[in-house]
């Protein structure tokens, strides 16, 4: 898999992986090739031969204005595919106030785009159209994110929407390359290899290969090291989840220095969020909305009274957006 840095409010899977000491992400061609050889598996950022004008057009694309256009994440994203030679490509495209695109008609715009473009050039392309009216998992953050694969792949946290949205759209990878003949018959083979540790074993087998720690699924903590400052952020209000603006909870992590303003900012690994309380979920005035993971306190009280903004509440409970809306192909 070739993958990217965070754009916008948006967290990067790079940044995570490069939460993870000693985690290669721009191995050489060569090492590159022997690792998905011996693996099975690799991600990792493309390399300055791969699609180098992208690259360039990537960098830049928050600085001008232009993380929303469908041209441009159409092109940025199969430019690296089609380089890259794949056989089949699934497509998470997300939907709501955490997507990239401002509309449910927007996000079918670009999944239409991405497929219609990646089946004329003969890749064989499809999308999933998934929530993000709210976080997948409840935390947001480099390293704190990658705890929560790790927890996910183990199976001592396996959060409901994670799963459903990894299901489906890893059910559909199976069914694209021949190694399921339906989604069901898939889901019982992903099922069966997140049940038996073998995913797990296959993560870690990566992380070790690409200059990872050998360990990083017995001992986390130890290797992703954590925030100095914990501030758990307390409701104002009492009732139903609502709303919750995942836009602004994204930009609230940036602020606390875990996503990018410019091009040439470090990232803070460590900061993010966790216990995010989710949709339909009923709360008591001065509850936990969410608990801040930040350097200092003022970056994490600054941080608190965005998420507070980012949340509104009803008397009464609401339907919840479904975690996956919907197959294009």
């Amino acid at each position: 898999m070739i993958s990217g840095c965070g754009l916008g409010h948006t967290g990067g899977t790079l940044d995570k992986l490069a939460s993870i000491p000693g985690y290669n992400v721009a191995p050489d061609t060569g090492t590159f090739q022997r690792i998905v050889r011996d693996t099975g598996v690799a991600i990792i950022g493309q390399t300055a031969q791969l699609a180098p004008a992208d690259q360039r057009i990537y960098a830049i694309r928050d600085i001008t204005a232009t993380v929303e256009s469908v041209a441009m994440i159409t092109a940025s994203i199969l430019s690296k595919k089609l380089a890259a030679g794949l056989d089949g490509l699934t497509m998470d495209i997300k939907v709501g106030s955490g997507a990239f695109m401002p509309t449910y008609e927007k996000s079918v715009e670009l999944a239409r785009s991405i497929v219609d473009v990646g089946n004329g050039a003969g890749l064989k392309t499809t999308a999933v159209l998934t929530d993000m009216n709210q976080p997948l998992a409840r935390c947001a953050g480099n390293a704190l994110e990658i705890q929560c694969a790790i927890d996910y792949l183990t199976g001592h946290l396996r959060p409901e929407r994670l799963h459903d949205v990894t299901l489906a759209l890893a059910a559909q990878m199976l069914v694209l390359g021949g190694l399921a003949h339906s989604h069901a018959e898939a889901h019982v083979k992903l099922n069966a290899v997140l049940d038996s540790g073998a995913a797990a074993e296959r993560f870690a087998l990566m992380v070790s290969a690409l200059g990872g720690p050998s360990d990083l699924l017995e001992a986390p903590e130890r290797h992703l090291g954590y925030a100095p400052v914990i501030l758990p952020v307390a409701a104002q209000d009492a009732g139903f989840v609502e709303r919750i603006d995942c836009r602004a909870l994204g930009l609230a992590v940036v602020g606390l220095g875990g996503g990018r303003r410019r091009a040439e900012d470090k990232i803070d690994y460590q900061v993010g969020l966790t216990e995010l309380v989710e949709l339909g979920q009923h709360v008591d005035a001065g509850q936990p909305l969410a608990v801040v993971h930040a350097r200092d306190l003022e970056a994490a009280q600054s941080a608190a009274s965005e998420i507070q903004a980012a949340y509104s509440f009803a008397a009464s409970g609401l339907s919840v957006p479904p975690s996956v809306y919907c197959f294009v192909d």
